[in-house]
Protein backbone atom coordinates (compact mmCIF):
# COMPACT_ATOMS: atom_id res chain seq x y z
CA UNK A 1 0.00 0.00 0.00
CA UNK A 2 1.48 3.82 -1.04
CA UNK A 3 0.83 5.70 2.44
CA UNK A 4 0.47 9.61 1.95
CA UNK A 5 2.15 11.83 4.02
CA UNK A 6 -0.84 12.95 6.10
CA UNK A 7 -1.59 9.29 6.13
CA UNK A 8 1.81 8.52 8.30
CA UNK A 9 0.93 11.90 10.29
CA UNK A 10 -2.40 10.62 11.49
CA UNK A 11 -0.57 7.57 12.43
CA UNK A 12 2.17 9.04 14.04
CA UNK A 13 -0.70 10.73 16.29
CA UNK A 14 -3.16 7.83 16.50
CA UNK A 15 -0.53 5.71 18.09
CA UNK A 16 0.99 8.55 20.46
CA UNK A 17 -2.27 9.12 21.37
CA UNK A 18 -2.39 12.06 20.08
CA UNK A 19 -5.51 12.17 18.19
CA UNK A 20 -8.09 11.76 21.55
CA UNK A 21 -6.79 11.10 25.38
CA UNK A 22 -7.44 7.56 26.90
CA UNK A 23 -8.60 6.07 29.42
CA UNK A 24 -5.16 4.37 30.53
CA UNK A 25 -2.67 4.24 33.16
CA UNK A 26 0.31 5.97 33.32
CA UNK A 27 2.10 2.59 32.56
CA UNK A 28 -0.20 1.12 29.85
CA UNK A 29 0.19 4.63 28.27
CA UNK A 30 4.01 4.32 28.64
CA UNK A 31 4.34 0.80 26.91
CA UNK A 32 1.62 1.98 24.08
CA UNK A 33 3.99 4.74 23.12
CA UNK A 34 7.28 3.02 23.82
CA UNK A 35 9.60 5.36 25.81
CA UNK A 36 9.81 9.05 26.95
CA UNK A 37 12.84 11.46 26.38
CA UNK A 38 13.59 12.40 30.06
CA UNK A 39 15.90 15.15 29.98
CA UNK A 40 13.78 17.49 31.93
CA UNK A 41 12.22 15.50 34.58
CA UNK A 42 9.00 17.54 33.99
CA UNK A 43 8.12 16.47 30.06
CA UNK A 44 7.71 12.42 30.85
CA UNK A 45 4.43 14.21 33.11
CA UNK A 46 3.64 16.78 30.20
CA UNK A 47 3.85 13.83 27.51
CA UNK A 48 1.47 12.05 29.54
CA UNK A 49 -1.00 15.29 30.31
CA UNK A 50 -1.30 15.48 26.58
CA UNK A 51 -2.02 11.85 25.99
CA UNK A 52 -3.73 10.06 28.75
CA UNK A 53 -7.30 11.36 30.45
CA UNK A 54 -7.64 12.53 33.40
CA UNK A 55 -3.45 11.44 34.04
CA UNK A 56 -2.76 12.10 37.58
CA UNK A 57 0.92 12.94 37.78
CA UNK A 58 1.07 10.99 41.74
CA UNK A 59 0.55 7.82 39.13
CA UNK A 60 3.87 9.02 37.60
CA UNK A 61 5.35 9.78 40.95
CA UNK A 62 4.85 5.67 42.18
CA UNK A 63 5.99 4.28 39.04
CA UNK A 64 8.95 5.65 38.98
CA UNK A 65 9.58 5.08 42.86
CA UNK A 66 8.79 0.93 42.25
CA UNK A 67 10.45 1.04 38.97
CA UNK A 68 7.24 -0.23 37.23
CA UNK A 69 8.61 3.08 35.55
CA UNK A 70 12.50 3.51 34.89
CA UNK A 71 14.52 6.36 33.93
CA UNK A 72 17.91 5.58 32.49
CA UNK A 73 19.96 6.10 29.47
CA UNK A 74 19.17 4.18 26.53
CA UNK A 75 18.57 5.56 23.08
CA UNK A 76 20.38 7.81 21.89
CA UNK A 77 22.74 8.05 24.88
CA UNK A 78 19.74 9.73 26.11
CA UNK A 79 17.44 10.15 29.91
CA UNK A 80 14.31 7.93 28.79
CA UNK A 81 11.74 7.00 30.85
CA UNK A 82 10.56 3.54 29.90
CA UNK A 83 8.08 0.76 31.44
CA UNK A 84 9.96 -1.51 34.11
CA UNK A 85 9.17 -4.65 31.66
CA UNK A 86 10.70 -3.05 28.73
CA UNK A 87 13.93 -1.86 30.33
CA UNK A 88 15.48 -5.17 30.22
CA UNK A 89 15.50 -6.01 26.56
CA UNK A 90 15.87 -2.16 25.62
CA UNK A 91 19.03 -2.17 27.64
CA UNK A 92 20.34 -5.19 26.14
CA UNK A 93 19.71 -4.23 22.69
CA UNK A 94 21.59 -1.01 23.26
CA UNK A 95 24.68 -2.22 25.99
CA UNK A 96 27.28 -3.09 23.71
CA UNK A 97 27.62 -0.08 21.80
CA UNK A 98 26.50 2.50 24.89
CA UNK A 99 29.83 0.44 26.34
CA UNK A 100 32.35 1.35 23.51
CA UNK A 101 31.14 5.14 23.67
CA UNK A 102 32.08 4.97 26.98
CA UNK A 103 34.82 2.62 27.58
CA UNK A 104 37.12 3.62 25.15
CA UNK A 105 36.50 7.54 25.48
CA UNK A 106 39.15 9.30 26.76
CA UNK A 107 36.86 10.91 29.61
CA UNK A 108 37.21 7.66 31.10
CA UNK A 109 40.38 6.34 29.83
CA UNK A 110 42.21 9.24 31.71
CA UNK A 111 41.17 7.72 34.91
CA UNK A 112 43.90 4.62 34.08
CA UNK A 113 41.67 1.81 35.21
CA UNK A 114 40.86 -1.15 33.31
CA UNK A 115 37.86 -2.30 31.50
CA UNK A 116 37.84 -5.48 33.69
CA UNK A 117 38.59 -3.47 36.53
CA UNK A 118 36.00 -1.02 36.31
CA UNK A 119 32.96 -4.13 35.18
CA UNK A 120 34.31 -5.55 38.80
CA UNK A 121 33.69 -2.14 40.27
CA UNK A 122 29.96 -3.17 39.55
CA UNK A 123 28.38 -5.34 41.98
CA UNK A 124 29.42 -3.47 44.79
CA UNK A 125 27.74 -0.29 43.78
CA UNK A 126 24.76 -1.76 43.10
CA UNK A 127 24.68 -3.21 46.16
CA UNK A 128 25.75 0.11 48.15
CA UNK A 129 23.63 2.20 46.59
CA UNK A 130 20.57 1.16 47.97
CA UNK A 131 17.19 3.59 47.38
CA UNK A 132 19.97 5.88 45.14
CA UNK A 133 23.14 7.94 45.83
CA UNK A 134 24.29 11.12 44.06
CA UNK A 135 27.22 11.50 42.22
CA UNK A 136 29.82 12.39 44.40
CA UNK A 137 29.22 9.42 46.34
CA UNK A 138 29.80 7.29 43.80
CA UNK A 139 32.95 8.90 42.86
CA UNK A 140 34.18 8.74 46.70
CA UNK A 141 33.23 5.25 46.88
CA UNK A 142 35.05 4.34 43.52
CA UNK A 143 37.89 6.13 44.48
CA UNK A 144 38.28 4.19 47.93
CA UNK A 145 38.14 1.20 46.48
CA UNK A 146 39.98 1.03 42.62
CA UNK A 147 42.50 3.91 44.61
CA UNK A 148 41.85 5.95 40.99
CA UNK A 149 39.87 8.90 40.28
CA UNK A 150 36.11 7.97 40.59
CA UNK A 151 34.74 10.67 38.35
CA UNK A 152 35.60 9.49 35.08
CA UNK A 153 34.98 5.97 36.37
CA UNK A 154 31.43 7.23 37.40
CA UNK A 155 30.54 9.37 34.67
CA UNK A 156 30.93 5.80 32.16
CA UNK A 157 29.44 3.81 35.08
CA UNK A 158 26.15 5.57 35.58
CA UNK A 159 25.63 5.22 31.88
CA UNK A 160 26.44 1.46 30.99
CA UNK A 161 26.54 -0.21 34.71
CA UNK A 162 23.22 -0.54 34.83
CA UNK A 163 22.81 1.91 37.02
CA UNK A 164 18.95 4.08 36.66
CA UNK A 165 17.57 6.94 38.23
CA UNK A 166 16.73 7.44 41.71
CA UNK A 167 13.11 8.67 42.60
CA UNK A 168 14.98 11.93 44.65
CA UNK A 169 12.43 14.40 45.34
CA UNK A 170 11.73 17.77 43.46
CA UNK A 171 8.24 18.90 41.53
CA UNK A 172 8.63 15.89 38.88
CA UNK A 173 10.42 12.81 41.49
CA UNK A 174 13.67 14.00 40.25
CA UNK A 175 15.68 16.92 40.49
CA UNK A 176 18.46 18.47 38.91
CA UNK A 177 21.30 16.60 40.59
CA UNK A 178 20.48 12.77 39.82
CA UNK A 179 21.07 10.04 42.25
CA UNK A 180 21.05 6.89 40.45
CA UNK A 181 20.36 2.82 42.24
CA UNK A 182 20.40 -0.72 40.68
CA UNK A 183 17.89 -1.74 38.28
CA UNK A 184 14.90 -3.75 39.91
CA UNK A 185 13.70 -6.13 36.88
CA UNK A 186 15.98 -8.93 35.79
CA UNK A 187 18.48 -8.65 33.39
CA UNK A 188 17.24 -10.13 29.83
CA UNK A 189 18.12 -13.58 29.20
CA UNK A 190 18.84 -13.32 25.02
CA UNK A 191 21.02 -12.04 22.74
CA UNK A 192 21.24 -8.55 21.35
CA UNK A 193 19.53 -9.52 18.23
CA UNK A 194 16.68 -10.13 19.84
CA UNK A 195 16.65 -7.83 22.53
CA UNK A 196 16.84 -5.17 19.42
CA UNK A 197 13.96 -6.75 17.78
CA UNK A 198 11.64 -6.55 21.04
CA UNK A 199 12.78 -3.12 21.19
CA UNK A 200 11.94 -2.35 17.39
CA UNK A 201 8.39 -4.01 17.99
CA UNK A 202 7.74 -1.32 20.62
CA UNK A 203 8.79 1.20 18.36
CA UNK A 204 6.64 -0.12 15.25
CA UNK A 205 3.56 -0.08 17.41
CA UNK A 206 4.33 3.35 18.69
CA UNK A 207 6.18 5.31 15.44
CA UNK A 208 5.53 2.68 12.87
CA UNK A 209 5.09 2.97 9.51
CA UNK A 210 8.95 3.58 9.59
CA UNK A 211 12.13 3.19 7.59
CA UNK A 212 15.19 1.66 8.52
CA UNK A 213 16.56 5.55 8.47
CA UNK A 214 14.09 6.48 11.29
CA UNK A 215 15.12 3.20 13.65
CA UNK A 216 18.44 4.32 13.25
CA UNK A 217 17.66 7.75 14.52
CA UNK A 218 15.65 6.45 17.11
CA UNK A 219 17.80 3.98 18.37
CA UNK A 220 21.74 5.57 16.74
CA UNK A 221 22.72 2.16 16.57
CA UNK A 222 25.02 0.96 13.98
CA UNK A 223 22.88 -0.43 10.56
CA UNK A 224 24.08 -4.06 11.25
CA UNK A 225 22.65 -3.79 15.24
CA UNK A 226 19.01 -2.93 13.63
CA UNK A 227 19.47 -4.78 10.66
CA UNK A 228 20.24 -8.16 13.31
CA UNK A 229 17.07 -7.25 15.19
CA UNK A 230 14.96 -6.80 11.75
CA UNK A 231 15.76 -10.04 10.67
CA UNK A 232 14.60 -11.14 13.81
CA UNK A 233 11.55 -9.34 13.77
CA UNK A 234 11.17 -10.44 9.57
CA UNK A 235 7.69 -12.46 9.75
CA UNK A 236 6.34 -10.00 12.05
CA UNK A 237 6.43 -6.86 9.43
CA UNK A 238 4.94 -6.50 6.69
CA UNK A 239 6.23 -3.42 4.05
CA UNK A 240 4.58 -0.62 2.68
CA UNK A 241 5.38 2.15 0.21
CA UNK A 242 5.99 5.65 1.41
CA UNK A 243 5.11 9.26 -0.49
CA UNK A 244 8.62 8.79 -1.70
CA UNK A 245 8.31 6.03 -3.23
CA UNK A 246 10.68 4.18 -0.27
CA UNK A 247 9.70 1.46 1.44
CA UNK A 248 8.44 1.83 5.20
CA UNK A 249 7.81 -0.99 7.88
CA UNK A 250 5.44 -1.83 10.14
CA UNK A 251 3.73 -4.95 12.08
CA UNK A 252 1.43 -6.98 10.57
CA UNK A 253 -2.00 -6.10 10.58
CA UNK A 254 -1.37 -2.30 12.21
CA UNK A 255 -3.47 0.26 11.20
CA UNK A 256 -3.25 3.40 9.43
CA UNK A 257 -6.13 6.07 10.03
CA UNK A 258 -7.34 7.87 7.41
CA UNK A 259 -5.75 11.25 6.15
CA UNK A 260 -9.07 13.42 7.20
CA UNK A 261 -9.29 12.41 10.66
CA UNK A 262 -9.59 15.01 12.61
CA UNK A 263 -6.22 16.07 15.42
CA UNK A 264 -6.61 18.44 18.47
CA UNK A 265 -4.68 20.85 19.32
CA UNK A 266 -1.91 20.09 21.83
CA UNK A 267 0.77 21.82 23.95
CA UNK A 268 3.75 19.30 23.57
CA UNK A 269 6.52 19.66 26.43
CA UNK A 270 10.21 19.89 25.79
CA UNK A 271 12.11 17.03 23.88
CA UNK A 272 8.65 15.49 23.05
CA UNK A 273 9.50 11.83 21.60
CA UNK A 274 7.11 12.38 18.65
CA UNK A 275 9.78 15.43 17.19
CA UNK A 276 12.57 12.86 17.81
CA UNK A 277 12.07 9.58 16.79
CA UNK A 278 11.89 9.84 12.90
CA UNK A 279 14.88 10.60 10.40
CA UNK A 280 12.68 12.97 8.37
CA UNK A 281 10.93 14.73 11.20
CA UNK A 282 8.45 16.60 8.24
CA UNK A 283 5.82 14.10 9.91
CA UNK A 284 5.16 16.25 12.36
CA UNK A 285 7.13 19.01 12.35
CA UNK A 286 7.33 21.55 9.26
CA UNK A 287 10.89 21.98 7.82
CA UNK A 288 10.66 25.83 7.40
CA UNK A 289 9.84 25.61 11.31
CA UNK A 290 12.71 23.23 12.90
CA UNK A 291 15.49 25.86 13.43
CA UNK A 292 13.18 27.22 16.24
CA UNK A 293 11.82 24.66 17.82
CA UNK A 294 15.45 22.24 17.26
CA UNK A 295 18.57 24.42 18.42
CA UNK A 296 21.71 23.78 17.92
CA UNK A 297 22.78 22.72 21.36
CA UNK A 298 19.87 19.99 21.19
CA UNK A 299 17.48 21.52 23.26
CA UNK A 300 13.96 21.02 21.67
CA UNK A 301 11.58 23.15 22.52
CA UNK A 302 7.78 23.24 23.85
CA UNK A 303 5.49 22.54 20.71
CA UNK A 304 1.94 23.87 19.43
CA UNK A 305 0.49 21.25 17.89
CA UNK A 306 -2.61 22.24 15.03
CA UNK A 307 -4.49 19.81 13.05
CA UNK A 308 -1.52 17.07 13.61
CA UNK A 309 1.47 19.92 12.59
CA UNK A 310 3.92 21.82 14.81
CA UNK A 311 2.69 25.26 14.18
CA UNK A 312 4.36 27.06 16.85
CA UNK A 313 5.71 27.00 20.66
CA UNK A 314 4.93 27.59 24.00
CA UNK A 315 5.97 28.77 27.81
CA UNK A 316 4.78 29.25 30.35
CA UNK A 317 3.27 33.20 30.54
CA UNK A 318 5.21 35.78 33.27
CA UNK A 319 3.68 35.15 36.77
CA UNK A 320 1.32 37.73 36.43
CA UNK A 321 -0.84 36.28 33.57
CA UNK A 322 -0.76 32.99 34.86
CA UNK A 323 -1.34 31.28 32.07
CA UNK A 324 0.55 29.99 29.07
CA UNK A 325 1.92 32.49 26.15
CA UNK A 326 1.98 30.78 22.71
CA UNK A 327 3.98 31.99 20.04
CA UNK A 328 2.27 31.02 16.48
CA UNK A 329 4.48 30.74 13.62
CA UNK A 330 1.61 30.94 11.26
CA UNK A 331 -1.96 32.46 11.53
CA UNK A 332 -4.51 30.32 13.20
CA UNK A 333 -8.25 30.46 13.09
CA UNK A 334 -10.57 31.77 15.30
CA UNK A 335 -11.55 28.25 16.46
CA UNK A 336 -7.72 27.35 16.42
CA UNK A 337 -7.31 29.85 19.19
CA UNK A 338 -10.01 29.08 21.25
CA UNK A 339 -9.26 25.31 21.24
CA UNK A 340 -5.91 26.07 22.39
CA UNK A 341 -7.25 28.20 25.11
CA UNK A 342 -9.49 25.34 26.63
CA UNK A 343 -5.49 23.16 26.32
CA UNK A 344 -4.11 26.16 28.19
CA UNK A 345 -6.39 26.10 30.75
CA UNK A 346 -5.87 22.84 31.75
CA UNK A 347 -2.23 22.84 31.16
CA UNK A 348 -2.52 25.85 33.53
CA UNK A 349 -4.05 24.19 36.34
CA UNK A 350 -1.95 20.82 35.69
CA UNK A 351 1.60 22.84 36.36
CA UNK A 352 0.27 25.22 39.22
CA UNK A 353 0.40 21.87 41.47
CA UNK A 354 3.63 21.27 40.60
CA UNK A 355 6.24 23.72 38.82
CA UNK A 356 4.46 26.76 37.53
CA UNK A 357 7.47 27.92 35.90
CA UNK A 358 8.61 25.07 34.22
CA UNK A 359 11.06 25.05 31.39
CA UNK A 360 11.92 28.67 32.77
CA UNK A 361 15.63 28.15 32.39
CA UNK A 362 15.62 27.70 28.59
CA UNK A 363 13.72 31.22 28.45
CA UNK A 364 16.55 32.09 26.28
CA UNK A 365 15.34 30.54 23.34
CA UNK A 366 12.43 32.66 22.94
CA UNK A 367 14.25 36.16 22.55
CA UNK A 368 15.36 34.35 18.83
CA UNK A 369 11.48 33.94 17.41
CA UNK A 370 10.29 34.81 14.12
CA UNK A 371 9.68 38.56 14.13
CA UNK A 372 6.41 38.24 12.28
CA UNK A 373 4.99 35.26 14.79
CA UNK A 374 2.26 36.00 16.47
CA UNK A 375 2.45 35.72 20.32
CA UNK A 376 -1.15 35.21 22.76
CA UNK A 377 -1.25 34.67 26.31
CA UNK A 378 -4.10 32.03 27.16
CA UNK A 379 -6.44 32.11 28.79
CA UNK A 380 -6.41 35.74 28.40
CA UNK A 381 -5.68 38.11 31.42
CA UNK A 382 -8.91 39.95 32.61
CA UNK A 383 -9.16 43.52 31.98
CA UNK A 384 -9.18 46.49 34.72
Amino acid sequence: MRLTAEQLNRATLDRQLLLRRRKLSAVEALRRICALQAQSPASPYIALWNRVSGFDPAELDRGFARQAVVKATLMRLTKHAVTGADYPAFFAALIPELRGARLYDERFTVAGLSIEDTDALVPDLQAWAGRGRPNREFEARIAERAGVPGQPVWWALRHIGPFVYAPSGGPWSFEDRPHFTRPRPKPYARDQAHAMADLLRRYLVAFGPASEADMHQFTMMPRRVTRAGLEVLSAELETHEGPDGKPLLDLRGATVPASDVKAPPRLLGMWDEVLLAYRDRARVMPAAYRPHVSRMNGDTLPTVLVDGYVAGVWRPAPAASNGIEITAFRELEPATWQALEAEARSLTAFLAGRQRGVYARYAHWWAKMPPDAEVRVLPPTPSG
